[in-house]
């Protein structure tokens, strides 16, 4: 599985702004590009997509930006992923031949646990201080 830049500058967007929660700010256009390194027009059609899917809400105006449309820890990366790739490792053959059952439940159990795995993991902890690279010099 590989996921796509979309989804990769999706999870990042959502993280910064994840970051402005509470805080009563917007996350500006702007801002979101230069600080998660996103081509701004890229970036246009992600926050679209993502507040079609009902992530995000958007202001318009001078005073405008986005926000996110639940708390931090009510969104997970299976719900991002979902909403900006569809479904994921979603098994493409059949079960014919000898091996195909066997090979069809073992995809089906890969499938589950990346499931479960990125069900776990939220916004609220891509953002935590907990949860910070240490660098060691």
């Amino acid at each position: 599985m590989k996921l796509s830049v979309k989804t990769v500058y999706a999870c990042r967007v959502l993280a910064q702004i994840a970051r402005l929660h509470g805080t009563g700010e917007l996350a500006h256009v702007e801002a979101l590009a230069r600080v998660e390194a996103v081509p701004p027009n890229y970036l246009a059609q992600i926050l679209s997509e993502l507040r079609d899917g009902g992530l995000i809400t958007s202001r318009r105006g001078k005073t405008g930006g986005y926000a996110l449309a639940r708390a931090p820890g009510d969104i997970s990366l299976h719900e991002i992923v979902t909403l900006v790739e569809g479904d994921v490792l979603e098994f493409g053959g059949d079960a014919r031949g000898q091996s195909g059952r066997r090979v069809q439940r073992a995809w089906q159990g890969i499938r589950t646990a990346l499931i479960e795995e990125t069900k776990r993991w939220t916004l609220d902890q891509l953002v935590s201080r907990e949860f910070e690279e240490m660098y060691y010099i």
